[in-house]
């Protein structure tokens, strides 16, 4: 009886270990920034939903995540604007360029640039665009006076040209085609 009660012990004591194991957490440090998001619904002139963007504030770097489809081929400005309000079809509801710091247009600006200047997209024959740009002098932090989240919001524009990176306030990037409001998850 002996020689079938040892394989039973160490059967059960396996099992109890690998069961404890089971439940046991394993704890993940989190950073003291751990970060906020906000995320914008991309809509076209007609108000058609053609894509999103997805901001993530975390260890002093902004990050957006855009994916859009139905976009004309090319080269086109993007930009964040400085409120939450797209209103179809012009978008001209979105004020003017994020520029808390009161820049000139452009990264080739010799007076410096807008945050809310961004690198252009280039947008595929297929007429779909998915990049990720990184920032570092813009936050969603609620109360910094840079914060894309300040009192009337901010919006994530893409124009119909590419943005020359000089020309003041636009870039000569033409009309506003697309749109959409950030919204704090």
């Amino acid at each position: 009886m002996t020689r079938f009660i040892w394989p039973l012990l160490i059967t059960l004591g396996f099992t109890i270990v690998l069961a404890g194991c089971g439940s046991m957490k394993t704890k993940v440090p989190v950073s003291a920034d751990a970060g906020k998001t906000a995320e914008a619904i991309l809509i076209d002139t007609d108000g058609t939903e053609i894509g999103e963007a997805h901001f993530t504030d975390a260890d002093g770097a902004l990050t957006i995540s855009l994916r859009a489809e139905g976009l004309p081929p090319g080269t086109h400005g993007i930009h964040l604007h400085e409120k939450a309000v797209c209103t179809p079809p012009d978008f001209k509801s979105a004020g003017s360029h994020f520029n808390p710091k009161g820049k000139q247009h452009g990264f080739d600006n010799p007076k410096g640039f807008h945050l809310g200047d961004l690198p252009n997209l280039e947008v595929g024959e297929d007429g779909k665009v998915a990049v990720k740009v990184t920032m570092h002098d813009v936050t969603l932090q609620p109360g910094k006076p840079n914060s894309l989240l300040d009192g009337d919001g901010s919006s994530i524009v893409i124009h119909a040209e590419a943005d020359d990176y000089k020309t003041d306030p636009a870039g000569n990037s033409g009309d506003r085609i697309v749109c959409g409001e950030l919204k704090s998850k």
